[in-house]
Order: C-alpha cells, then sequence, then structure tokens
C-alpha cells in the first residue's frame, strides 16, 4: 500500500514538472483547473504553486520511503526468527 501511494504521489510529480516545462514555454494566457472549471490565473503564481506542491510531494515520497523500509526491516526480521525457529521444530518432532 506504501509502495502504491508513492508510486501515486511520484506520477503527480512528474504531471507538475511536464506542467512546469509548458508553462516556461508559453507567454499566452495561463489557466488552473478549479474543480470542474478553468481559472485564469498568473504565470508566477502557479508557477509558484506548482513548485511548492512537488516540494510537498517529494517530502511525501521521501516520508513513506522511510515507512517502507521499516517495514521491509521488520519483515526480515520476523523471517530471520521464522527460520530460527523452524529447525528447533524439526529436530523436536525427528527426535
Amino acid at each position: 500500500m506504501i509502495h502504491l501511494q508513492k508510486q501515486t504521489i511520484d506520477i503527480q510529480n512528474r504531471e507538475i514538472e511536464k506542467a512546469l516545462e509548458e508553462l516556461e514555454k508559453t507567454s499566452s494566457d495561463v489557466y488552473k483547473s478549479v474543480g470542474p472549471i478553468l481559472v485564469k490565473t498568473e504565470k508566477n503564481s502557479l508557477k509558484k504553486e506548482l513548485e511548492e506542491t512537488k516540494e510537498e510531494n517529494d517530502m511525501k515520497i521521501s516520508a513513506l520511503g522511510r515507512q517502507e523500509a521499516k517495514i521491509r526491516e521488520k519483515i526480515t526480521e520476523g523471517q530471520q526468527k521464522f527460520q530460527q525457529m523452524l529447525p528447533e521444530q524439526e529436530k523436536g518432532v525427528g527426535g
């Protein structure tokens, strides 16, 4: 689930990067989506908003990465404990 969240945010970041690239190319009016409508906005204001959103997403990805690493570590520890217990049970059954 964490991995899926990271992927979703990463996709959003790629969309933001693409929007920022297109924003740099244009000299005409720009609009942003607000619900089901488009609202005319200033280019610099929109650029700042997109950059802030990307920065927030990067922090979320980093936090999710740390959570994912902790979970993987706990899984590995659990597997190791299980592996240690397994031979003891086999000895008790066979002996």
